[in-house]
Order: structure tokens, then C-alpha cells, then sequence
């Protein structure tokens, strides 16, 4: 579970509600029609821009906005590491029936295991991070979609309550339920794409980043292990992915010729 996602959409909720409820009655700030303008028709506009699968894939996908299991950079380079010490103790096939953290990376083990040479390999997982990275994009359209239409689309219920205020300034009774509906689609407008729908396309747009730097991480150790790279090198080409202040010691280039030299005798 994705604690700053959860804790940033439920804070900006609780911060509108608390000034909702100390501002006076809350039933003022519910209008059925409304909702029914900013919410319906937003969602009916994004579904006119993309296919219909595309539009149920990204509502999918948002949950991992919320939950996403993708390991840390350090838990991933320990874990190869370790794959890597005991490829070269029992051999490649020893890797087959290891319990990995990620489809991806099980995938890569298992195409090892069966012998696969280089070029296969590097192919078949090129296809496998651009059709993730297809997937995520999508889902990050959508929403980043959605953001942009829901302002409009509480402008449009906007002009609708003027034109309904405007046409019966003779009832005073009217009056105030129009200009009711004016505002409040503005403001509806206004929640659904700051509150939910432009943090949901950033938190996704970051997910399709991070996964891609970890299959590619992934990639580079897959390759390294097949080839029986002495484990000393494996973990200093794959602490090239950490910031420079989180990688360990500030000699790792001495380390890996050192741990090349070793390798060569």
C-alpha cells in the first residue's frame, strides 16, 4: 500500500470537509444535478477520446496508485546477488525453481534456465517492458484526460445555471437554486481533477518510470548472471542505478577491476 497516495487524497478530502462543515450546512453543497453534469459528463467526454478498453484498463490500473509492489532498488540488487552467487556455485538451471519478487524478473530466470542466448533474451524482455510501459501510459492518458476535462465541464454546468438564472429573473424563488448549480459544478469541476483524477495520472506516470528503471535493472543482471560475472561486479554495475549517495564506499570502480581481476586469475 501506497502510503503518501492514501494519505494525500483522503487529507485534501478531510481539509474540504472540515471547511465544508465549519462554514455552515453541508446538505448546501450537494446538487444531484450537478454531480450529474461534471462527473457523467466528464466520464462520457474521456470515453469519446479513447477505446473502451483503454477506458476500463485505466480505472484497473489506478489501484496501483494505491498499491504497487514493485521491490526497492536495494532489495532488487541484494536479491540478484544472491541469484548471482548461486548461479556460478550450481549452475544456471538452479535458478529455475527460485521464488523471485516479480513476473518480470521470474520470466528472465526461467529463459536462462532454458538456455536462451543473448540477443533472445534482451528481445523478449524489450517486448515485455515496452508493452508494460504501453499499458501504464494508457491508464496515465485517461486520467491526466479527465483532468483536463472536468474544469470544462463545470464551466459548461456553470453556464447552464447563468442561462437558468438569466431566463427567470422575474421568479425570485429560482433564483437561488440556479446560481446553486452554477457555482457548485464549478467547484465539482474543480475537486474531481485537482483532488483525484491529476494525482492519480502524476502517482501512475511515476509508477511507468520506476517499473521501467527496474526492468531494465533487472535486464543488466539477467545478462550479467548468464554470463557467470563474478557476483562483486554484479552488484557494483547494479549500484549504477542508485543515487551516488546511496551506493556503498566511493571506489566501486576500483572494486569492480578488482573483482574482474580476481575473475580473470
Amino acid at each position: 500500500m501506497d502510503i503518501a497516495t492514501l494519505i494525500g487524497l483522503l487529507g485534501a478530502a478531510l481539509m474540504v470537509g472540515l471547511a465544508v462543515l465549519l462554514g455552515g450546512t453541508a446538505s448546501i453543497f450537494f446538487s444531484p444535478l450537478s454531480l450529474l453534469i461534471v462527473f457523467g459528463g466528464s466520464l462520457c467526454v474521456v470515453l469519446a477520446k479513447f477505446s473502451l478498453s483503454e477506458f476500463k484498463d485505466a480505472f484497473q490500473a489506478a489501484g496501483r496508485a494505491f498499491k504497487f509492489k514493485l521491490p526497492t532498488t536495494e532489495q532488487s540488487i541484494d536479491e540478484l546477488v544472491e541469484l548471482s552467487k548461486l548461479a556460478r556455485q550450481k549452475g544456471l538451471l538452479a535458478l529455475e525453481d527460485q521464488e523471485v519478487s516479480s513476473p518480470f524478473l521470474k520470466q528472465g530466470l526461467q529463459m536462462l534456465a532454458d538456455g536462451y542466448d543473448d540477443e533472445t533474451i534482451q528481445v523478449i524482455l524489450k517486448k515485455e517492458r515496452l508493452l508494460t510501459l504501453d499499458h501504464n501510459e494508457s491508464g496515465t492518458n485517461v486520467f491526466s484526460a479527465l483532468a483536463d476535462v472536468a474544469p470544462a465541464m463545470g464551466m459548461i454546468g456553470t453556464l447552464i445555471g447563468l442561462v437558468q438564472m438569466l431566463t427567470n429573473m422575474n421568479d425570485p424563488s429560482s433564483i437561488g437554486p440556479a446560481m446553486a448549480i452554477a457555482l457548485l459544478t464549478t467547484l465539482y469541476g474543480a475537486m474531481l481533477a485537482t483532488m483525484v483524477a491529476s494525482p492519480i495520472s502524476d502517482k501512475l506516470a511515476l509508477r511507468m518510470t520506476q517499473e521501467a528503471r527496474m526492468q531494465s535493472l533487472w535486464t543488466d543482471a539477467l545478462l550479467a548472471i548468464k554470463h557467470e560475472r563474478n557476483p562483486r561486479i554484479v552488484e557494483q554495475m547494479l549500484r549504477l542505478y542508485l543515487p551516488p549517495a546511496r551506493r556503498k564506499g566511493d571506489n566501486g570502480e576500483a572494486d569492480v577491476e578488482g573483482a574482474e581481476a580476481a575473475e580473470n586469475g
